[in-house]
């Protein structure tokens, strides 16, 4: 990884000045109170400052960076930084004083309100988030000086909250360097031999790209379309993930060699695509076309594999100059561009899965169920869906028409009965794929399974949808969750070959139950599973058939007469003592021969 040059606090405000005229003196101020506190943490603050005068945040933003980590140890307060550098400032370290001392891996109902703050403040102001990941990257390229757990700690966090968060802003800039970075950590013999693989072959690598470079610029000026042609490096995350997702080895990845082309309007980027195409023979099933359906945050690009120069596998990434900007800056690009309406359009729209999490988790009382969310519904992997009327929707990884219907909206989940997949009617638990086009079947009236909420069924992944369906059991008052718990215990019940249940005796296999119907209204409501339950209940029939058969056969061996004793056998005479070899020969010479032993009358 090449290691970024050191910035300064006059080539940070000189970076500034250029998108922000006049206004580097706010960021002059923030360094100043810093420094005043603590040199380390000024020269520090600049590192952090300089990743975000190249995604051209304002100064606020910037002063905000600068000051954060004074905060964050509680040496600066919010009141002295409203007074020295204003509300603006001060509002975005409250918002980034929530993201970065939030511990994810700690959580628990004292936390709830915190982090219903934290959501609220990120949500009231993107620049949050942005600011929380640009010192979370300071920090990463400083990691190595920690102990080798924080380190670990500090990466897979990294790699779970803030590299999503940047994928899902579009800020690449900051996605792939995090991404890099906690992948050093924590596999980092994966992390070396990828790396030296690359090294290996650069200067090959970079001759064929500058060839094919060459021959494409060559065919653009013959045809008259004005563009700009580059080598696009590859980032060994990228690497990393799509010889997973493949199971291919180093060799077969196409794009680990890539050559960009930027023209001016959409249809040059077509026509681009067509003269790569016929220079170079296209790789099949290595096509996507992201200007047509853009991903969920906003990015747009052809994307092609072609067999270049030498018979080397080659990608080739088409796009216009305005899809470049916002494909490295993402959200950010909303101030780069600021008076762009075009540009506020696609900062709102990239971050409207994050207002729409603020109003679900507005509903959820355990903290746990947010950042299971988090960590699935947002996190995750992504698939890529479409309604029949073409609305894209990205959902986890093996997420299912029931998902579906639920992210497209509650009542939808709740009327679901049955769906098409591209025109083919497919069963609830079906996995999804990117490209799906999905069609949600409805009843007239609202009645959701409480077979859904069953892990081990795997009718719903995302958490959102478990939420609602359980919200929806409960608000259908404690009767009926008591006879539909009892209907839904006893069928799994029966599945696994117990037909007389004994209600009574379950009610001590689960913690803080008292009651029969306390059982079966948890299980009715959604908060307790119904296979849970029953897997208890089985093991607990089990272990009471194995006692009961242990008590059976010590009560059979009790009653049991006594064995007779047994009667020694009889000994053996003693054996004579064995004749010498000259007593058998005497007692041979002294036997009559047994004619001669016969009586006359016999003869």
């Amino acid at each position: 990884m090449v290691k970024p040059a050191e910035a300064t606090l006059d080539s940070v405000c000189d970076k500034l000045s250029r998108s922000y005229p006049g206004e580097a003196p706010l960021l002059q101020r923030a360094h100043a109170a810093v420094a005043r506190v603590d040199a380390d943490a000024a020269t520090r603050g600049i590192e952090a400052c300089d990743l975000l005068a190249d995604l051209r945040l304002d100064p606020p933003a910037l002063a905000a960076a600068m000051v954060a980590e004074l905060a964050i140890d509680g040496r600066l307060a919010l009141p002295d930084i409203r007074e020295q550098l204003g509300e603006d400032t001060q509002g975005l370290v409250d918002g980034v004083l929530r993201v970065a001392t939030f511990r994810w891996d700690r959580l628990d109902a004292d936390v709830a309100e915190s982090l219903r703050k934290m959501f609220i403040a990120v949500a009231a102001d993107v620049r949050v988030v942005i600011v929380a990941l640009a010192l979370r990257l300071r920090d990463m390229r400083g990691l190595r000086s920690r102990p080798d757990e924080q380190r670990r700690h500090v990466a897979r966090e990294t790699l779970e909250i803030y590299a999503p968060l940047a994928n899902r802003l579009g800020i690449f800039q900051l996605k792939w360097e995090l991404e890099d970075l906690a992948l050093r950590e924590l596999e980092p013999e994966i992390y070396r031999q990828i790396g030296a693989a690359l090294a290996a072959r650069r200067d090959e690598r970079t001759g064929y790209i500058h060839e094919a470079i060459a021959v494409l610029e060559q065919k653009l000026a013959e045809v008259e379309i004005s563009g700009k042609i580059s080598g696009r490096p590859k980032h060994i995350y990228s690497i990393y993930k799509k010889m997973l997702r493949k199971r291919v080895g180093f060799d077969e990845i196409y794009d680990v060699s890539a050559v960009r082309v930027l023209v001016d309007t959409i249809p040059n980027c077509y026509a681009v695509l067509g003269i790569v195409h016929s220079l170079w023979t296209p790789i099949s099933g290595e096509f996507d076309d992201y200007i047509a359906k853009p991903k969920p945050n906003g990015y747009q690009s052809l994307h092609t594999a072609i067999v270049g120069p030498g018979g080397r596998p080659l990608e080739v990434q088409i796009r216009t100059q305005e899809m470049h900007t916002f494909g490295e800056y993402g959200v950010a690009a909303h101030w780069a561009y600021k008076e762009s309406r075009k540009a506020g359009r696609q900062a709102d729209a990239k971050f409207n899965w994050l207002r729409q999490l603020m109003d679900w988790q507005k509903e959820v009382v355990d903290p746990r169920d947010i950042v299971a969310s988090l960590k699935t519904d947002i996190f995750q992997d992504q698939v890529y869906v479409f309604t029949p009327g073409g609305d894209v929707f990205d959902l986890p990884l093996g997420a299912t028409p029931v998902d579906f219907a639920y992210r497209v909206h509650t009542n939808v989940g709740h009327r679901c009965r049955g769906a098409l997949v591209n025109g083919q009617i497919v069963p609830l638990d079906h996995k999804l794929a990117t490209g799906d086009r999905v069609e949600i079947l409805t009843h007239k009236k609202e009645q959701p399974s409480r077979d859904w909420l069953s892990p081990q069924l795997g009718y719903v992944v995302t958490s959102g949808a478990r939420q609602k369906i359980r919200q929806w059991f409960r608000l259908q008052g404690r009767d009926a969750a008591i006879q539909q718990g009892r209907e839904s215990l006893e069928r799994e019940l029966r599945r696994l070959g117990i037909d007389r249940p004994r209600f009574e005796d379950y009610v001590a296999l689960v913690p803080k139950i008292s009651s029969v119907d306390d059982l079966l209204a948890a299980i009715g409501f959604g908060d307790i599973a119904t296979a849970s339950v029953a897997t208890k209940v089985l093991d607990a029939e089990r272990a009471a058939a194995a006692a009961e058969a242990e008590a059976e056969a010590a009560r059979l061996a009790a009653a049991a007469p006594p064995p007779e004793p047994k009667q020694a056998a009889p000994r053996a005479p003693p054996r004579p003592p064995a004749a010498s070899a000259s007593t058998a020969s005497k007692a041979c010479s002294a036997t009559p021969p047994a004619a001669a032993r016969q009586s006359p009358a016999t003869t």
